[in-house]
C-alpha cells in the first residue's frame, strides 16, 4: 500500500495538481474576506491588505510598522507583540519552505497565468544572460531592506511619518490586489506630500512595469520579491527540502529547461545535497522534469514526499513507460 501511494505521488501530473492548488489559495486568499476568513496578519505571502476582501495580511505591513516604533516602545511594551508576529511568520513558512511562492502566492499565481496567456498567444517569452541573472538577483535583497531599514530610521527620527509603509507604497501589490474585488482606486498619485506624491507614483509604476514584465518574463517580479529574499534567509529552519543526489545526475538540463526562474545550479551543481536557491518558488517542476530515479527529491523531516523517476518522467511527457531493461 505504502509503494502504491508512493508511485501514485512520483507518476501525478504536477502541473495539474499545482494549477487546482494554486487556483484554490487564490480564491482564499483574495477572496477569503467574503466569507469571514482571516488567516492573521503574519502570512509569508503578498496577500495585501488594500483589497479588504482578502483572507489574510501580508507580513511586511505590520513589521514595517512595529519597527517604526521609538525604541523605547520596540524594546519595551511591544517587544511582546513584535516576536509573536514574527514567530508566527516563522511557524507559517517551516511548513511549507518556499512553496509558498510556488503555490500559494496570489502574485506568484497571477504571473503564471499571464504566462498562460502569453502561451494561447504564441508569443515566446524573454530569458536573461547568467550575468543579468546575477545581478538581478540581488535586488530583492535591496527592497528587503527597504522594508527593514526604513522603519528603523523612522523610529529613531531620522526620517519623517510620511515614510511610514514606505515598501507598502511602492508595491505592486497595492495597487494591483483591489483590483481583484473591483476596487481600482490605488491607481493613483497622492500629492499631499513630496515624499508620497515620488512613493505612489514608484508604486503605479511598478504595478504597470508587473504586468508587461510578466508578460515577457516568467514569473518576473519574483526576481525582485523581498518576501522571497526573507523565505530564503529562513529557508535552514524549514521542514520542506528540496534534495540533489548529485551521483545520479547525468546533467541532461531538463530540470534547468523547466525552471521559471532560470536557476543553473539545478542542473550544474552535482555537490550540493541542499539545492534550494534563493530564487527558487519551490514549484517541484524540477524534480517532475528528471528522468533519473531519486536525483531530485522533496523531503519533508528526511521523509521522501515526492521524488524523480524514470516512470514519472515518461508518464509526464506523454511517453511510452521504459524498458524494463533501462530500469
Amino acid at each position: 500500500m505504502k509503494n502504491k501511494i508512493r508511485r501514485m505521488i512520483n507518476t501525478m501530473p504536477l502541473n495539474k495538481v499545482r494549477f487546482w492548488i494554486q487556483l484554490s489559495m487564490f480564491v482564499l486568499f483574495v477572496y477569503g474576506g467574503y466569507v469571514l476568513i482571516d488567516f492573521g496578519s503574519s502570512i509569508p505571502i503578498f496577500a495585501c491588505p488594500y483589497n479588504s476582501e482578502t483572507g489574510a495580511t501580508c507580513y511586511f505591513m505590520p513589521l514595517q510598522h512595529q519597527l517604526a516604533m521609538p525604541a523605547n516602545v520596540l524594546f519595551g511594551a511591544a517587544a511582546i507583540s513584535v516576536l509573536v508576529g514574527l514567530l508566527t511568520f516563522i511557524a507559517w513558512f517551516v511548513f511549507l519552505n518556499k512553496a509558498w511562492c510556488g503555490y500559494v502566492c496570489p502574485f506568484g499565481t497571477l504571473q503564471d497565468w499571464i504566462t498562460a496567456l502569453r502561451k494561447k498567444l504564441g508569443i515566446r517569452y524573454g530569458t536573461y544572460s547568467q550575468t543579468q541573472f546575477e545581478k538581478l538577483s540581488k535586488i530583492k535583497y535591496i527592497f528587503l531592506a527597504i522594508v527593514i531599514v526604513i522603519p528603523l530610521l523612522m523610529g529613531i527620527g531620522v526620517l519623517g511619518r510620511e515614510w511610514s509603509g514606505a515598501f507598502c507604497q511602492i508595491c505592486p501589490a497595492r495597487v494591483i490586489s483591489p483590483m481583484f474585488s473591483g476596487d481600482f482606486s490605488q491607481w493613483k498619485i497622492d500629492f499631499s506630500t513630496v515624499t508620497s506624491m515620488i512613493l505612489t507614483t514608484i508604486g503605479v509604476l511598478f504595478a504597470a512595469i508587473f504586468f508587461v514584465g510578466s508578460f515577457i518574463k516568467k514569473r518576473f517580479f519574483c526576481f525582485f520579491c523581498p518576501m522571497s529574499a526573507l523565505h530564503y534567509t529562513l529557508s535552514d529552519l524549514s521542514l520542506l527540502k528540496l534534495r540533489k543526489d548529485g551521483d545520479k545526475c547525468t546533467k541532461c538540463g531538463d530540470c534547468y529547461r523547466v525552471c521559471d526562474m532560470q536557476i543553473k545550479d539545478i542542473a550544474d551543481d552535482v555537490i550540493s545535497t541542499n539545492i534550494l536557491r534563493d530564487d527558487c518558488m519551490f514549484c517541484m517542476k524540477c524534480v517532475a522534469a528528471c528522468p533519473e530515479d531519486d536525483a531530485l527529491h522533496v523531503d519533508i523531516l528526511n521523509m521522501r514526499v515526492f521524488s524523480s523517476t524514470k516512470e514519472g518522467f515518461a508518464k509526464r511527457m506523454g511517453m511510452e513507460k521504459p524498458e524494463k531493461n533501462n530500469d
